[in-house]
């Protein structure tokens, strides 16, 4: 009696036919940090949260954002996002935090973005920019938890924590690097430093600028003057010379009349 395939070539239909969903299924982005720059240890830097829609049929219109307890920034500063409306949520420190010799006791806890229109429509993604510091200084990352809201009510939670195997769970937290500070420590305070300079060196640059003009006018003022003066001189020397000659003229005309007439005397 001959057996029937039938079964064998259905299950080796569905087999191949799961293995073409799970192979063209996407790999779904989540949201993510990353510093525009540099993000190093004891500086101040600026990071940006990159938020991917990840539905076909509704919009991200929420972002919350919860910085790290044990880790506290003094300085979060959002920067300002069309269509969206930033709110800073500050909680008490259990140990205060000692920043340029100035005692902070309180820190941001919470950033959450709110849409005012249609939010990240499906197919787009949104960069969400925060200033922060001071980064602490003996800690290689930090960890960020994202709460993502769509217009649909979903809610999804980027709040899990990587294992120490660096395998990537299914709903990672956005996570900052950070790398080794120099000695200068790049930050916000250092930035004005260089600006000062920078304006000093101008001011100092246009100050000398202005001696030098100043220096050469005086060149070319006294040029003139001189010029002025030999213009002087030859004109009393022409003056003298002219009175001269017509001195002499008058002297030998008078000489010219004097002989003649002894000469007509004596004839």
């Amino acid at each position: 009696m001959k057996k029937s395939r039938v079964p064998l070539y259905a299950a080796t239909v569905a087999a191949t036919a799961s293995a073409v969903v799970v192979l063209s299924s996407p790999a779904f982005a989540h949201v993510s940090v990353q510093p525009e720059g540099e993000a190093a240890k004891g500086g101040y830097a600026t990071i940006g949260f990159k938020v991917p829609n990840e539905r076909d049929d509704a919009s991200t219109t929420k972002l919350e954002v919860t910085f790290p307890g044990g880790q506290p920034l003094a300085s979060v500063l959002p920067q300002p996002v069309p269509g969206w409306k930033a709110e800073v949520t500050k909680g008490k420190l259990d140990k205060p935090l000692k920043i340029h010799g100035n005692e902070i006791t309180e820190a941001v806890t919470k950033v959450t973005w709110t849409a005012d229109g249609k939010g990240i429509e499906p197919g787009f993604f949104q960069r969400f920019p925060v200033s922060v510091g001071q980064l602490p200084e003996k800690s290689d990352e930090l960890v960020f938890k994202a709460v993502q809201t769509y217009s649909n009510k979903e809610v999804v939670r980027w709040i899990e924590v990587p294992g120490a195997g660096g395998e990537e769970p299914q709903f990672p937290a956005p996570v900052l690097a950070l790398s080794e500070a120099e000695d200068d420590h790049h930050g916000a305070g250092d930035d004005d430093k260089a600006e000062d300079k920078a304006t000093a060196t101008a001011t100092a640059d246009s100050k000398d600028a202005e001696a030098k003009d100043d220096k050469a006018d005086d060149g070319h003022d006294g040029h003139e003057s001189s010029s002025a003066a030999g213009s002087d001189d030859s004109d009393t020397t022409a003056r003298v010379l002219g009175v001269t000659g017509i001195v002499v003229g008058l002297l030998g005309a008078a000489f010219g009349v004097f002989a003649s007439r002894r000469k007509n005397s004596t004839g």
